[in-house]
């Protein structure tokens, strides 16, 4: 079988696995360690888990790039992998073995675990993706939801698994502390990020995308609304995240000090600006560039799970974890 390596898109593969070693490993190990809590979930499990994510990310892209063969030869007709670099017969079965081994590697954790929320994702979310390429992605709206919801649900997997773990281990009483409140107080405002940033990166992407697909009738807020109401809508998007960010981090972060109010204001407020300067840029490469800044802010947005291991261990002086532990030896 023929094989190009860049049709599984690694770096947004490896990306997505960061994010869930980052969420567990930064956020939900130290918060229950602030409560004299150990996690008893196996590191072969946690792995799996984040094995099974990754691959169904890059089942994903594959089964789109297989669906999407007519309009990205409009769109970006260079970086046309399926047809020119390998058959759809062969894209297809790489889908197939992919998607297949992330379904498999997810459902064993979620069996051992004995969670049918975590075993629910690893089913639902691949077929979420499968109809998002063929059908979903060409409705107004729709598309961009589906993949803003796996967006957001990939943060919370650290979440399932490990509260799945303490829930067969300490049962009911597990729900009379504040455990798992906190928990999912953070990990849900790391995902709400992760969806709302996702949600404005496809929009877009569908607007350097409009003449492929308005050429084959994609319904798309481009094509639908048209390129100046779809910006119009994107910087208020824009705007509107920014504030419900800085709303969380300088009315509901308990940590003292200005670190995080300064990692907000030059991460995310500023290249935020940035970016609705290039969604409004007459350049004809604004909108590729306003993508990739897209993808530097969630990726400094999921760095912030390094700086809450820092000030959660500062604040309760628990022990620091990963690169931490050689930074202070």
């Amino acid at each position: 079988m023929n094989f190009e390596f860049k049709i599984l898109r690694p770096i947004n593969v490896i990306f997505t696995a960061l994010i869930q070693v980052l969420m567990y490993w930064c956020v939900v190990i130290p918060t229950l360690t602030t409560f004299g809590v150990v996690s008893s979930t196996p590191s072969w499990v946690v792995l799996c888990s984040i094995i099974g994510t990754a691959l169904i990310c890059a089942g994903g892209y594959v089964i789109n790039d297989y669906f999407d063969v007519k309009i990205d030869r409009i769109n970006r007709p260079n970086d046309v992998i399926v047809t020119n670099s390998m058959s759809k017969a062969e894209a297809m079965r790489l889908y197939q073995i992919v998607s297949g081994i992330g379904i498999a590697s997810g459902l064993v954790a979620a069996v051992y675990l004995r969670s049918v929320t975590l075993g629910m994702i690893y089913v639902i979310v691949p077929g979420m993706l499968w109809f998002y390429s063929s059908t979903y992605k060409r409705q107004l709206i729709i598309g961009n939801l589906i993949v803003a919801l796996s967006a957001g649900l990939v943060p919370m997997v650290p979440m399932f698994v490990e509260t799945a773990a303490l829930n067969a281990k300490y049962g009911a009483l597990l729900h009379q502390t504040p455990i798992l409140k906190t928990i999912y107080g953070w990990v849900c405002a790391f995902a709400l990020f992760s969806f709302l940033f996702t949600f404005i990166r496809e929009a877009i992407k569908d607007l350097q995308d409009e003449p492929g697909d308005r050429e084959y009738e994609c319904h798309t807020m481009a094509v639908v609304w048209g390129e100046n109401i779809t910006r119009m809508v994107m910087t208020a998007l824009i705007i509107l995240t920014n504030i419900m960010l800085g709303y969380f981090v300088y009315a509901i972060v308990p940590f003292e000090g200005t670190l995080t109010s300064r990692y907000f204001l030059f991460g995310i407020a500023v290249p935020s600006l940035c970016l609705i300067g290039l969604l409004w840029s007459k350049s004809c490469t604004a909108y590729a560039n306003a993508a990739s800044l897209c993808k530097f802010i969630m990726l400094i947005g999921t760095l912030y799970t390094l700086i809450y291991h820092y000030l959660l261990a500062a604040t309760y002086h628990i022990p620091m974890f990963g690169i931490f532990n050689i930074i202070s030896n």
